[in-house]
């Protein structure tokens, strides 16, 4: 199938290789870091310091949709030949940027003391530690805003290995720096401290990336109150999705500590962190399908329907393997890897964890679709309609079974909104959506697998239970799910390796 500017299949799979290898790195670290950070920092300390490493990444979001607005918006020009209008473009974007992040920094510390004091169930000896931290977030909220604009800037133009370069030291990083801070002090601040001093030089990277292949961007400055809104008309809808599609993720953390205790959190947060790194797999396809969808949808709609076929069936082919094996050795896994206090109080969050990452990766690819088509309104109203329902079952769940419930309502509500997003999707492509495999049915028959071998309790029995599993799915896969061309490119690869 013909490929328009910036959406030819093999600069696409090299970038969603680059982005693997991106968001893989820091998950290596972490999976070693973490048990020594916990034992450390104790439960309680390590509990706030997930909180703020929440709140980080959450700050990446508050950008009134703009960082995505900004990498929609190049991405269309580029497609158009449109180069020269790019340079305005971007430093209205970041100007405005820029003033929002102002106003962000004014509010949290404002909040601070309140999310401390009142929001959250934290000891008193770690309560000024704590105020101090989330205070010394603040900071990071310009930094942070700048640097997604920079990243937008990158993936509009599918430099996904100069994305990358910045990507994973920073991710690295992320669990490198308390492992060289705790030998000399289990003070938080002066982690948070160091956390920020790493941002301010990957932002500086990025600028360096965007000025080499952005032409006229140095010396191009110029602000067009005209742009506003373009960007604003797309950013606004992406807004809601921005504040509350985070707020569904992570909400689940923050009910946890407030009803229950910081400990708690961490029984809970610990294998989450753990599960939804998998999640990365599908963003790291999400990412470079954005831009194509962007560059691509208005244009040649076959394509996009093409695309989006073809990467829901590579992420369900990638996934399932691994939630499968989650699920059916997560005491075993939590016990060899942290201990068997977690594996106790765990190991039923992490299979139902589990479940719901698999929905929440096939998500992401109608998410990208409609978001590419230009149509944020759609998935801001359906997160406006989720939110006030799920926090009264958060409630309601937590008070009932405690982390459990809450793992069980995180896992329905990811199954609940791939599936809206996916008729969506469809009904965008028209009558260019393609024939393809019943994916519902893929969806259905890997949760009752999921529940079927949850339930059995014999070592021996899930293990012969896996590999017959498993064999069978790799055969299921080459036979129905990919195509002649791609069964035969793998063999080809394969064999070339063999070779090597």
């Amino acid at each position: 199938m013909p490929s328009p500017p910036l959406t030819p299949s093999p600069l696409l799979a090299r970038n969603t290789l680059l982005n693997l290898l991106g968001y893989g790195a820091p998950v290596l670290v972490a999976i070693f870091a973490i048990p020594v950070i916990v034992s450390a920092l104790g439960t309680a300390r390590f509990g706030i310091l997930t909180l703020t490493w929440v709140l980080i990444g959450y700050l990446s979001l508050l950008d009134l949709g703009l960082g995505r607005a900004l990498t929609k918006l190049v991405a269309e020009k580029l497609g158009l030949g449109l180069t020269e209008e790019i340079p305005t473009l971007i430093w209205t974007a970041l100007f405005v940027m820029v003033l929002l992040s102002i106003v962000m920094s004014l509010i949290l510390g404002l909040l601070s003391g309140w999310i401390v004091y009142e929001l959250l169930n934290i000891p008193p000896e770690l309560q000024e530690e704590a105020r101090l931290s989330f205070r010394l977030l603040t900071i990071f909220v310009p930094v942070v805003m700048v640097s997604v604009g920079f990243r937008g800037i990158l993936e509009a133009y599918q430099r996904f290995d100069m994305v990358n370069a910045v990507r994973i030291p920073l991710g690295v990083f992320s669990f490198a720096i308390p492992l060289a801070v705790i030998p000399f002090t289990i003070y938080l601040p002066v982690i948070i401290i160091a956390f920020l001093i790493v941002r301010l030089l990957a932002t500086a990277a990025q600028f360096f990336f965007c000025h080499r292949i952005v032409s006229g961007l140095f010396f191009g400055f110029s602000v067009q109150p005209a742009i506003f809104g373009k960007l604003l008309r797309f950013g606004s809808w992406m807004t809601i999705s921005n504040v509350i599609n985070p707020i569904l993720v992570y909400a689940d953390r923050f009910f946890i500590g407030a009803y229950l205790s910081v400990t708690a959190v961490a029984f809970y947060a610990t294998p989450s962190e753990a599960i939804t790194q998998l999640a990365l797999v599908s963003a790291a396809l999400m990412s470079v399908m954005f831009p194509a969808f962007s560059a691509s949808f208005h244009v040649d709609r076959s394509r996009s329907a093409f695309l989006f076929d073809r990467s829901l069936t590579y992420v369900f082919i990638a996934i399932f393997p691994v939630i499968f094996l989650l699920v059916g050795f997560a005491y075993e896994g939590l016990r060899i890897w942290l201990n068997e206090e977690f594996a106790q109080n765990s190991f039923r969050v992490c299979q139902l964890l589990a479940a719901g990452v698999l929905f929440t990766c096939l998500g992401q690819m109608p998410y990208a679709l409609i978001q590419g088509a230009g149509r944020p309104d759609l998935t801001g109203k359906l997160h406006l309609c989720e939110l006030p329902i799920y926090i009264l079952l958060l409630t309601i769940a937590i008070k009932w079974a405690g982390i459990n419930g809450a793992a069980l309502l995180w896992a329905l509500r990811a199954m609940v909104d791939t599936t809206i997003l996916y008729f969506v999707a469809q009904k965008l492509l028209g009558n260019d959506k393609l024939r393809t495999p019943p994916k519902l049915t893929w969806l259905l028959s890997a949760l009752v697998l999921l529940g079927v071998f949850a339930m059995l309790g014999s070592l021996n029995l899930r293990i012969a239970g896996a590999v017959t599993i498993l064999v069978l799915f790799a055969w299921l896969g080459l036979r129905y799910l990919l195509s002649s061309q791609e069964v035969a490119f793998l063999k080809t690869m394969i064999h070339s390796n063999s070779k090597g």
